[in-house]
């Protein structure tokens, strides 16, 4: 077998049980956050939410009724307008959305987590790919280098930031992608001769619309990427590839806003763009934020381990320092072009994000991961042998793999916490639920999942609660086997609880489950 063979057979191979893994793992899924909810709906449905229809409140609905803004109906099919007027009205860029659109058309008339994840597994084949050329690139001279690429690639995939990614049914995924192409692309173009930098500039140009028009945050990283080729170009004099390149970034900016020309609303006016704005002038907040995500990454991007590998990094230093060891750490001339754009990404958003989120950094959770290790294996080969080296950086590959056992993490969005809850009304109770819903408080799609497994439930909005008004509300409902209740935030938990109990002469309530914007009782 040729090496080529040989190559794309081991890439394969790992692809296959990447893919086998991911799919085991979104069998594990048990809830939805709201923000996924979204998704499934802004691809779907006729509006941003379903708690704008005219019928959403003070009625009876079966499970079919919340299922359908989870879903594509038969006389949905081939029918796209609604996510070009859903994102238009909402806070993002369409392009992720019309691909769940697509996907969703594959599962039609009932809702499934599936078309979301499937997609994400497939972008994640792609991620994993592009990651394997980028390592290739930083480990050129290395001996065996396709072979430390694509493990290093492979072990990038499925860290919980990365299996975190695929099982969220959002944007981030291909976030991640745009990104890795970015990046690949302008170590291309680093290495281009004259002839083929048109080339690379055309597919950089393309690169940079699909991530405009996937989520606004890939600016910043695209903005730092500019910045670093721009000052290159300038010190080197090479005004004419500066001009080019400028070219490019323009033009490519231009026909992201004839694509996407609500982009600028979004960014500069409407309530998302405006509080990135203000939070960038928080300075007090800045070093908490960042500090709070650096927690973050190292809990799901590095397995909690990122901790260790950095005083690993210092004590290094300082053996090398006490050794006068003068060699030299030999370090790829990309690994800069790669770094700098982490580290700008990283700080913006952890200062610019509405609330401190794995979604926010996931973008670069895998480019992150794997530069930390690729210094720490340059530093290694400047102390040691590169035999030792390379058992050592093995040795810390593993504990990445087995440390989620250890340390009992799983990805933060499969939430398995939920599984109890959503077997529970779904299939074991499945009795008439009732939401007393504040409206001031309105995160009702983070429990839209348990409302589309139940036969039929009732959102009482901003009600006076008192016998009278539950016993209308339930008349000719039967509640032999007890009802179940949902209360939001800014209500008298306790005092609504009595008051249904004494509606239908009930003796016990039994509190099931706190969720991310209410209480949830069975009362009987």
């Amino acid at each position: 077998m040729n090496s080529k063979k040989k190559e794309i057979l081991i890439v394969t191979l790992f692809l296959i049980i990447q893919t086998i893994l991911y799919v085991i793992g979104g069998m594990q899924k048990q809830y939805l956050h709201m923000d996924e909810a979204y998704s499934l709906g802004l691809a779907s449905y006729e509006r941003t939410e379903i708690q704008a229809n005219e019928d959403f409140y003070d009625k009876w609905h079966t499970k079919e009724y919340y299922e359908d803004y989870l879903s594509v109906e038969d006389d949905e099919v081939g029918k796209y307008n609604q996510v070009y007027e859903n994102q238009k009205n909402d806070v993002h860029p369409p392009l992720y959305y019309l691909i769940l659109r697509f996907a969703m058309g594959f599962s039609l008339n009932h809702f499934s987590m599936w078309p979301g994840i499937i997609v994400n597994i497939i972008i994640y084949i792609f991620i994993t790919l592009v990651m394997y050329l980028i390592l290739q690139k930083l480990l050129e001279d290395e001996p065996k280098v396709k072979e430390k690429s694509i493990v290093l690639a492979f072990i990038s995939s499925i860290t919980m930031a990365s299996l975190s990614t695929v099982f969220y049914i959002r944007m981030y995924g291909l976030a991640t992608l745009n990104i890795l192409i970015t990046t690949l692309l302008h170590i291309k173009l680093l290495e281009n001769k004259d002839g083929k930098k048109i080339k690379t500039l055309i597919f950089i140009g393309l690169s940079v619309i699909a991530g405009v028009i996937t989520h606004y945050y890939y600016l910043f990283f695209l903005f730092m990427m500019y910045l670093i080729f721009a000052i290159k170009y300038i010190k080197k004099k090479e005004y004419k590839n500066l001009s080019s390149y400028t070219i490019t970034m323009i033009t490519s900016g231009i026909i992201s806003l004839i694509i996407w020309p609500y982009s600028i609303k979004h960014m500069f006016f409407g309530y998302r763009g405006q509080g990135a704005m203000d939070n960038l002038t928080k300075i007090g907040q800045f070093f908490n934020n960042i500090i709070q995500y650096i927690f973050k990454i190292n809990y799901y991007g590095f397995n909690n381990l990122l901790f260790a590998l950095l005083i690993i990094f210092i004590m290094l230093l300082v053996y090398k320092k006490l050794n006068d060891n003068k060699e030299k750490m030999q370090k790829s001339k990309y690994s800069t072009i790669i770094l700098l754009p982490i580290l700008f990404y990283f700080i913006v958003v952890a200062i610019a994000s509405p609330w401190i989120e794995l979604r926010y950094i996931m973008p670069i959770c895998g480019l992150a991961f794997i530069i930390v290790i690729y210094y720490l294996y340059k530093l290694l080969k400047s102390i040691c042998k590169e035999k030792v080296s390379d058992i050592i950086i093995s040795i810390i590959l593993v504990f990445v793999l087995i440390s989620p056992l250890i340390f009992r993490i799983e990805p933060e969005t499969l939430y398995s916490d939920k599984k109890e809850i959503v077997r529970k009304l779904g299939n074991e109770l499945n009795v008439p639920t009732i939401f007393f819903f504040n409206s001031s408080n309105n995160r009702f799609l983070d429990d839209i999942l348990l409302f589309s497994t139940v036969n039929e439930s009732y959102i009482a909005k901003d009600m006076d609660v008192n016998e009278n008004n539950i016993k209308n509300i339930f008349e000719n409902k039967d509640t032999s086997n007890g009802i179940v209740v949902f209360i939001n935030a800014g209500q008298n938990n306790d005092d609504i609880i009595e008051n249904v109990k004494r509606s239908f002469d009930f003796n016990n309530s039994e509190y099931l489950k706190r969720l991310n914007a209410c209480d949830v009782y069975y009362c009987y």
